[in-house]
């Protein structure tokens, strides 16, 4: 085509024509510019022979300054008349390709090198697709057009310029350098076929990820479940036990395929971001995405699993949408099967959702057809999305993972480990969630409401409120085959049985679950609302004055700077004063004015919702805090008591708030906070010794501050510990300790007045109880009745001392000892 005046006559009038209306646009640049060398030459390959996807090519390397595709190049004494060719050679005159033929140019380019030792090219790989940009595109009828894993002929791409031109995006990939090929020595023949072979699994790769793999119907992939061995034993099992034919069996085994399987369709997943992304669109002031490169990196040849945060339903939308956005494959979903309602359940299902019962129980044939259901999405690479926290967070606390989904999923790999898995974490911040409102109530302590989609919808009233900004930030990606590797080194050579259960499952998912819930608070974005909770949260009044406020977030803003919680968790933009101006305009933040300056507060219903976003970063603060705690009642500490007392207590907060550092690292994160806080003035260090400041001074009472963000934390730990030293030695189990703990929490609540409702929840006594036993610090009997370890008040009054005013410990043992001798007096009336 370029080998003549005439053909490149012809090719820059295409070109001129063809971009009076088409318009192109490069995504994820960065990834082969880093790895391009600028002195060696350059070739571009495409999978399919198109002149218009080499004129797009041809206008984007000019757009970018890089060498042009259709002008020569020279290798050598090798001179080719163009620096492209495609992977598939042209058909002949009868239009027959030859699929296994091997490009010319290819060829040619691996005998140049040959004889030529000193000389490189480098070959890009370069995608074109069609139709791709969801932002824009506000006709639903043109998706039909998209570019998708079906034949395309000349006029459906005729077609596709016409209606979707506009809207085309082109992918270059990290250059391929052929000179690392040939030094293999496979010889010229064999060294073309690792060649091709290289970039046709880059271009089938690449297309999954971008567009989905190339899934079957949806009737073909539920019937094919049933032919599966374990799917079929299942049917036999349930036949003898329901006393049923096996066809019968069969049947019910049909039905719950389809109703758990998706009917994944493309041109749905277009539609449904288009008709639905304004809504939210409209309502967040913008959407800041961090560390996506990871994701787009790993994306290609892994088994992608996302394993969100879960705040609101729109994060379903949400992660969607900008995984589209930036060329990756929106994932297929796991939903309650709450939502699979008329309509929306169906255009729900078409967009990528399957749906789950809450319960397995009783129910093996359930079990094993969707077993067998998602062990074929994770074969067929299939991205998938489940929530690890299985509803959402009601307190914006990160909630204690449902370990079923990993369970399968660990299961399914250990069936099969051909596709290597990889878990994304995706932390959601919202700077206000939709559902606030609904939330509300279940802070103040009413009962929690059955989720649904709708939910969504009941914030349209309330438009007229800012919702400020989102922020999704995307973890540490965590491959399971390094994580078993890391827990269980034999897991390949193991014996696992038909069911693939090994005795360690349990566990190790268990462990699976924290490490997914650390990562994902290790991607947490800080936002001004967090630390604007934190900070009158921590007050007795729930005020400030807007001076001292501006200095407390500043120190918090200097702190997260010198010691940062982790490098995917980001900060807020601006100062103190920015930051709180921007709460201020959300209507989260109410302002009284007096003749010595402005005061600010939190009125009665924003101080409960605050709960919510301070409890976002709590886990980042929590050490800290922990830190500025031992010098409430202590004027000075060395640094052996500080890590002594650090870490009788770090296991226990580590334990709820997912902290991400274990306890081989405690003790050199302990000396960056306490440097940083000798650096802000919080703590002086002289002669071996950290020292105070001065209690009437500026900074002891930042310091303080600081330390009120963890308390209501650490006074639950000590009001558990005094009930069951109150009860004694095997004499009440971890259930009655638990109910006991949530009415002691409310008590003090009302007597002490804490505002926070999660002080009460019994979920959370539940975890404290069942890590002391994890510890061994408590051990339950043949009754299940609990026993503790001797020196267990010794060491919790000695740590209460150091981290508790005198005032709440002593309510604490008194309500404790009060409800002992109520229990003791009933037992002697009982005996009477």
């Amino acid at each position: 085509m370029t080998r003549s005046p005439f053909r490149r006559l012809v090719f820059g009038t295409l070109r001129r024509l063809l971009y009076l209306w088409v318009r192109s646009e490069t995504i994820n640049q960065s990834s082969f510019t880093l790895n391009l060398d600028r002195s060696r030459p350059v070739f571009y390959v495409l999978q399919n022979p198109s002149l218009t996807d080499l004129a797009v090519l041809d206008t984007e390397c000019t757009k970018a300054g890089l060498p042009r595709p259709v002008l020569p190049v020279s290798v050598g004494s090798l001179i080719e008349p163009a620096a492209f060719f495609y992977l598939t050679p042209d058909p002949d005159w009868l239009g027959r390709q030859d699929k296994r033929g091997a490009p010319p140019t290819l060829t040619r380019l691996v005998s140049a090198l040959t004889q030529n030792a000193a000389e490189d090219a480098q070959i890009i790989p370069v995608s074109v697709f069609w139709g791709q940009s969801p932002d824009s595109e506000n006709s639903p009828w043109k998706l039909l057009f998209a570019d998708s894993w079906a034949v395309t002929g000349r006029l459906r791409r005729l077609l596709s310029i016409i209606v979707l031109g506009r809207k085309t995006r082109v992918q270059f990939s990290a250059p391929i350098h052929l000179r690392e090929l040939i030094e293999h020595n496979k010889g010229h023949e064999r060294t073309v076929r690792m060649a091709q072979r290289i970039l046709r699994v880059h271009f089938r790769n690449l297309k999954a990820a971008v567009i989905g793999p190339d899934i079957s119907h949806r009737r073909n992939l539920v019937k094919g479940l049933l032919n599966q061995p374990l799917v079929k034993q299942a049917i036999l099992d349930e036949a003898e036990r329901e006393n049923i034919s096996p066809e019968k069996a069969k049947a019910q085994a049909l039905r719950y395929g389809n109703e758990i399987a998706s009917d994944y369709t493309y041109t749905a997943i277009r539609f449904l971001e288009v008709v639905l992304s304004w809504f939210w669109n409209k309502i967040y002031d913008g959407i800041k995405v961090n560390h996506i490169e990871g994701v787009q990196k790993v994306a290609q040849g892994h088994e992608v699993i996302y394993v969100p945060c879960h705040r609101s339903h729109i994060d379903y939308l949400l992660l969607s949408y900008l995984l589209f956005r930036n060329g990756l494959t929106p994932p297929h979903i796991a939903a309650g099967i709450n939502l699979n309602m008329p309509v929306i359940g169906s255009l729900l299902r078409r967009g990528g959702a399957f749906f789950m019962r809450r319960t397995f129980k009783g129910n093996p044939l359930y079990t094993s057809v969707f077993n067998e259901y998602l062990h074929t999405l994770f074969t067929k690479g299939f991205p998938v999305e489940y929530f690890v926290e299985g509803g959402r967070s009601r307190t914006g606390r990160m909630l204690q993972p449902k370990t079923g989904m990993l369970a399968i999923t660990l299961r399914s790999f250990l069936r099969s480990s051909r596709m290597p898995i990889v878990f994304v974490p995706v932390y959601i911040g919202y700077e206000r969630v939709l559902e606030g409102r609904t939330y509300l109530g279940e802070l103040r302590g009413a009962s929690k409401k059955k989720e649904s989609i709708f939910d969504i919808f009941k914030v349209i009233g309330a438009l007229k409120q800012r919702f400020g900004q989102v922020a999704v930030n995307f973890g540490e990606p965590i491959k399971l085959a390094e994580f078993l590797d890391a827990e269980q080194p034999d897991w390949r050579q193991q014996e696992l049985g038909p069911q693939y259960k090994p005795a360690w499952l349990n566990e190790t998912t268990n462990r699976l679950g924290e490490k997914v819930a650390q990562h994902l608070n290790e991607a947490a974005a800080i936002n001004p609302v967090n630390l604007v909770a934190l900070a009158l949260l921590s007050t007795t009044r729930l005020a400030l004055d807007d001076r001292a406020m501006a200095r407390v977030l500043d120190l918090y803003l200097a702190l997260l700077r010198k010691v940062p919680y982790s490098p995917h968790t980001t900060l807020p933009e601006g100062d103190g004063r920015a930051l709180i101006e921007h709460v201020k305009d959300m209507d989260l933040l109410a302002e009284q004015n007096d003749a010595l300056g402005k005061i600010l507060y939190l009125d009665e219903q924003n101080a409960v919702l605050m709960t919510y976003y301070r409890n976002n970063v709590l886990h980042i603060f929590a050490l800290p805090a922990l830190l500025a705690s031992f010098f409430q009642s202590a004027s000075r500490m060395s640094r052996e008591q500080i890590l002594r007392y650090t870490r009788a207590l770090y296991p226990y907060l580590q334990s709820e708030l997912f902290i991400r550092w274990s306890l081989e690292e405690l003790d050199g994160v302990v000396d960056q906070w306490l440097e940083a806080f000798v650096e802000q003035g919080l703590l002086r260090f002289e002669k071996d010794v950290y020292l105070r400041p001065a209690p009437s001074s500026r900074h002891f009472v930042l310091l303080t501050l600081l330390s009120k963000s963890i308390a209501q934390t650490l006074q639950r730990f000590y009001m558990t510990v005094s009930l069951l030293l109150n009860s004694g030695q095997n004499s009440i189990s971890a259930e009655e300790l638990e109910d006991l703990c949530t009415v002691m929490a409310q008590r003090l609540s009302i007597l002490h007045g804490l505002n926070a409702p999660e002080f009460f929840d019994k979920s959370l006594f539940r975890h404290f109880i069942q890590t002391l036993l994890d510890l061994d610090v408590l051990r339950r009997d043949e009754a299940g009745k609990l026993s503790y370890h001797e020196l267990l008040g010794e060491l919790a009054e000695g740590a209460a001392k150091r981290v508790l005013p005198a005032d709440i410990r002593l309510s604490i043992r008194q309500v404790a000892l009060h409800r002992s001798e109520d229990a003791a007096e009933t037992a002697v009336i009982a005996e009477g």
